[in-house]
């Protein structure tokens, strides 16, 4: 048998993924365009609603605050998303929750000034204030280092390398949301997780006037079947006679969300009243805030693979985390609970469905800020359980965590140098959080337990995130081991071209700003 020859058995490295229908700047027809918006804005609610229906109870609000909670930070997201869409990277992300701030905000939660408050409504009125003072202290750390392009320069010393575990990390570190949560209801879960993978990939050959329509909208379809099954076994007794953490799961009349929205309600700046600042707290939330800031970096990378961009210059990434800051500064003002990341799981979506187009993503701001204000339409869409998202998860971070492995193509994995680095990065960034999990489930706080709380709020904030302790590793090993003689092997040949704006003719239809605004802000 004649040996293959060396073109057949390799790949050639390439700068914009293939296999898209549509990339950043193209746009499908209107109507498929408004059903992926659409589609954008379910997958968004997983997040916007579980970050309030866990918080919201520890600080003493009833169903009434948590509906106010959903939709304002619904309607925050709305916002940030256009901002970024149109000022920030321009890349098509969904600006959503982040869990990072869940750290620091319940230790503001557990504060004795605040816990010893008495009456249940009050304590959350103060706790709300408190955490929103935090987050308008501290998203000041993403506004400087992104408007000031502190962060463009520090981002020249990543390379694909540096990268690859931390835009791994980004999809695999979210791994306790996808089928540990599916497992608590297997009985919708797992049929949700199995169809899914039929419709977008098995199925996706099948076509109606030429459109895809399963694999196109594959997570609408499974949910809505899925959604009517579980309310089927809700109605017909199913769980009745099941323990009450079964229940909470799995039944769809369990979120009380619609009953407690408001027909209209429009969220405003201040509605919780005067924020309360606090030196200890806005220290703790800092953490949150540069965990995000890291989290985003990967999520921005991932999705101009998946958007079939070119990687985006420092400056366009800088100008994005400012605008991400400005975002965590609006969150603070109308009291949204959480601060701003890149939505992760609408990221691998852009995958699932070959879509990557701008435009869609700004559609579904415009569904989250409408369902936000309509309460009782947005609270309907709202209720689905969260283990039907959970399942969805399962297949978008891995899709996520795909592209950042994607970007070995551009080194040399035959270095033992590359390997050491890669292997330690992605090692430490799964062992180092988990570790920090069970310590904290088991001792009821982290590891960091000093009389300062904001110290220890910070240390366990900073490595409860993988794609943090990633990116620490990871760029410390590979700018400090044997780097001046590995440029090529890391990647840096192929990656200098896109550090700035004019370094590759494509960065300026992906990049540049709407309505002529570079002449006021040229690229650098």
């Amino acid at each position: 048998m004649e040996a293959p020859k060396p073109e057949e058995i390799t790949h050639p490295p390439m700068d914009q993924l293939q296999g898209l229908e549509y990339c950043i700047d193209s746009n499908p027809s209107w109507g498929e365009a408004i059903a992926l918006g659409f589609q954008h804005y379910i997958l968004a609610l997983g997040t916007a609603v579980m970050i309030p229906s866990f918080l919201v109870p520890l600080m003493g609000g009833d169903d009434g605050d948590k509906v106010r909670v959903v939709q304002t930070l619904l309607f925050v997201e709305g916002i940030n998303t256009l901002l970024q869409t149109l000022f920030g990277t321009r890349l098509p992300t969904v600006i959503g929750g982040s869990y990072a701030f869940m750290v620091p905000i319940i230790s503001i939660i557990h504060d004795s000034s605040l816990s010893r408050i008495e009456d249940p409504h009050l304590r959350f009125l103060n706790t709300m204030r408190a955490v929103q003072g935090a987050l308008i202290v501290s998203s000041s750390i993403q506004i400087i280092l992104g408007y000031s392009q502190l962060w463009a320069i520090c981002s020249r010393f990543f390379s694909p390398l540096g990268m690859v575990p931390v835009i791994a990390l980004v999809g695999f570190g979210l791994f306790d949301r996808g089928f540990p949560v599916v497992g608590r209801c297997v009985e919708i879960g797992v049929p949700m997780l199995i169809l899914f993978i039929a419709f977008s990939q098995y199925l996706k050959g099948f076509h109606t006037r030429q459109l895809p329509i399963l694999e196109r909208f594959a997570l609408l379809i499974t949910v809505t079947v899925i959604w009517a099954y579980a309310h089927l076994l809700t109605a017909s007794g199913a769980y009745k006679h099941r323990p009450e953490l079964t229940q909470m799961n799995c039944r769809t009349d369990r979120a009380n969300l619609i009953s407690s929205a408001p027909w209209i309600k429009i969220p405003y700046p201040l509605q919780w009243g005067a924020p309360t600042f606090n030196a200890g707290h806005a220290f703790g939330m800092m953490a949150a805030v540069l965990v995000s800031l890291v989290e985003s970096t990967g999520a921005f990378k991932a999705a101009s693979r998946l958007a079939s961009a070119t990687p985006p210059p420092a400056h366009v990434l800088s100008r994005g985390i400012g605008w991400q800051g400005i975002g965590i500064l609006l969150s603070g003002l109308f009291g949204t609970l959480s601060g701003s990341t890149v939505s992760i799981e609408n990221v691998g979506l852009l995958g699932s469905t070959r879509v990557g187009s701008r435009r869609v993503i700004q559609i579904s701001a415009g569904f989250m800020i409408f369902f936000s204000i309509l309460g009782k339409f947005g609270a309907l869409f709202a209720s689905i359980p969260f283990t039907i998202f959970a399942a969805v998860y399962c297949v978008l971070f891995g899709l996520v965590a795909s592209v950042g492995l994607s970007f070995l193509q551009f080194t040399n994995m035959n270095s033992m140098r590359n390997l050491f680095i890669t292997g330690v990065a992605l090692y430490l960034g799964l062992s180092v959080p988990d570790y920090f999990r069970e310590y904290t489930a088991k001792a009821f706080h982290g590891p960091a337990h000093t009389n300062a709380g904001w110290f220890n709020d910070f240390l366990n904030t900073i490595f409860f995130s993988p794609p943090t302790v990633a990116l620490i590793v990871a760029v410390f090993l590979d700018n400090t081991l044997d780097y001046k003689d590995s440029a090529r092997d890391r990647g840096m040949p192929w990656w200098v071209k896109f550090r700035t704006f004019k370094g590759d003719s494509r960065n300026e239809e992906f990049y540049t700003l709407p309505f002529n605004l570079n002449r006021f802000f040229p690229p650098s």
